[in-house]
């Protein structure tokens, strides 16, 4: 039974607007709907992927933030400039968790921070010749990094720096790739136009300028695609594809190499886990090179199994008879699971706002538990990503697209979740009202919530966040007397 319906979520939808200005009211109007999944009619956000209102806070991020801090700043093996002032470099310092094996500083440099620290002078004559001295010196400081790309700041599009023929000759200098990337922050509406264009530069400059140095294909070989390795979540998967028998020849981009970006092209299926940031680039790779691509869901043992075997069905009858048998093998595992963590979280309420792909992902795995999804929407989502996210809702839901901050307040206070399951920004807001909160960009400093290592993971974090004391005993400081 459904803890909202439409009706009653469509005048929560009104009471919350009804603050803003006649025109504002109606612009937002169009990013908020009630999802009923027994309407057949039912219509999806009637407007997303737009330019966020002036006035209001929006929780998204940029062009650059999509380029350096998803695609590219992932791959270890690389130097990833961040071409302009220090700013963008230092808030941009550090990484979402993704994981990867090597030695930091020597053949790993994704915690590592690059810049090109632009000053005023810059600015009046160009950084190309910067850009220039600082590749001699990364080359000659770090030489077993296998290449370097130039993520452009805001400055850089502004200036007309012609970042693309530095790459070029600085390339034929050093004799590694170097990937000039005009992921400039104002571009676009969000940071997803910095997927968009950070996966045209991996089609340009690097994707198919290798031949795979791991022996003879095989019909066995896929490929990883859109999944960061967040808290170890790509480490999680693979073990599953390797132990159903495939064969993981490539891994985008978290713990990646550029080598495994540069022979993708051989690889039999693209396996992707995040559409919205790499959907491009499997689309190329299935028209230029006829790779198949697929998109997969291992949050939770329901989407776990399906996953499974729709990954399976592509290839013999081995892998599917192997995918049956790690089914069976782990049943009793995710079974003890549930058994142990549903009576504690059955029945509760979660609200959901995240990025890329989560906010439609992980839902099969709260339902695992017993939860109920009550609201959920996306940064930066486009119109596909809401049509693949009613196919995964059960029950009337409050969507919601670029949510502003006093919006998703206001629709926690009245709807009451048991759990907001959302980002850094809106984390500390939310416990501050007393609301069990997970940080579900980065899991929270926890993690990995894929596969069959992750669930357990994941079920524990849910019911420490949801079942704890503390929330009961918080009283907001704007309620305080003192």
């Amino acid at each position: 039974m459904s803890a909202l319906t439409k009706i009653a979520g469509e005048t929560i939808i009104d009471e919350v607007l009804e603050v803003y200005p006649e025109d504002l009211f109606k612009e937002r109007s169009k990013h908020l709907y009630i999802d009923d999944p027994s309407d057949e009619g039912q219509s999806t956000c009637g407007s997303s992927n737009r330019k966020s209102q002036p006035g209001v806070m929006t929780q998204r991020g940029c062009a650059y933030a999509g380029s350096k801090g998803v695609v590219w700043g992932p791959v270890k093996d690389m130097i990833h400039i961040s071409h302009g002032p220090v700013g963008c470099g230092q808030y941009s310092w550090g990484t979402r968790r993704n994981y990867s094996t090597g030695t930091s500083g020597i053949n790993n440099f994704v915690v590592m921070q690059i810049t090109s620290d632009f000053q005023e002078k810059d600015i009046v004559f160009g950084g190309n010749k910067k850009l220039e001295q600082m590749i001699l010196e990364i080359r000659e400081l770090f030489p077993l990094a296998k290449g370097i790309t130039i993520q452009s700041e805001c400055p850089i599009g502004l200036i007309g720096d012609d970042i693309e023929s530095v790459a070029e000759e600085m390339s034929k200098k050093t004799g590694i790739p170097i990937v000039p990337v005009r992921c400039e922050g104002f571009r676009g509406v969000s940071q997803s136009l910095g997927h968009h264009i950070a996966n045209d530069t991996i089609r340009d400059w690097a994707l198919g300028t290798q031949e795979p140095g791991y022996g003879e294909e095989t019909d066995y070989d896929v490929a990883i695609i859109g999944d960061y390795n967040i808290g170890g979540d790509a480490w999680a998967s693979r073990i599953m594809l390797e132990e159903m028998g495939l064969r993981v020849v490539a891994q985008w981009s978290g713990d990646a190499t550029i080598s495994e970006i540069q022979t993708t092209h051989k690889s039999k299926l693209n396996l992707i886990h995040c559409y919205r940031s790499m959907n491009y680039i499997c689309r190329h790779m299935e028209e230029k090179y006829q790779i198949p691509w697929m998109e997969y869901n291992f949050f939770g043992p329901t989407k776990i199994e399906k996953s499974l075997r729709e990954i399976s069905s592509q290839f013999d009858q081995t892998i599917q008879d192997n995918a049956e048998k790690m089914i069976e093998k782990y049943k009793p595992a995710m079974d003890s699971v549930m058994e142990r963590f549903k009576p504690r979280l059955e029945g509760k309420k979660v609200m959901l706002y995240v990025g890329g792909l989560r906010p439609r992902h992980i839902i099969g795995a709260y339902e695992d538990l017993g939860m109920e999804i009550v609201g959920t929407g996306y940064e930066f989502g486009h119109s596909d990503d809401y049509k693949r996210t009613h196919d995964e809702l059960h029950d009337v839901t409050l969507v919601y697209d670029d949510v502003t901050g006093y919006e998703l307040e206001e629709f926690v206070k009245k709807i009451k979740p048991d759990l907001v399951g959302s980002g850094v920004k809106e984390k500390y807001q939310l416990q501050k009202m007393g609301v069990p909160f997970r940080q579900m960009h980065s899991w929270d400093y926890s993690g990995p919530y894929h596969g069959y290592d992750g669930f357990p993971i994941f079920a524990r974090d849910m019911d420490m966040a949801v079942n704890s004391p503390i929330y009961k005993n918080i009283e907001p400081p704007w309620k305080s007397s003192d």
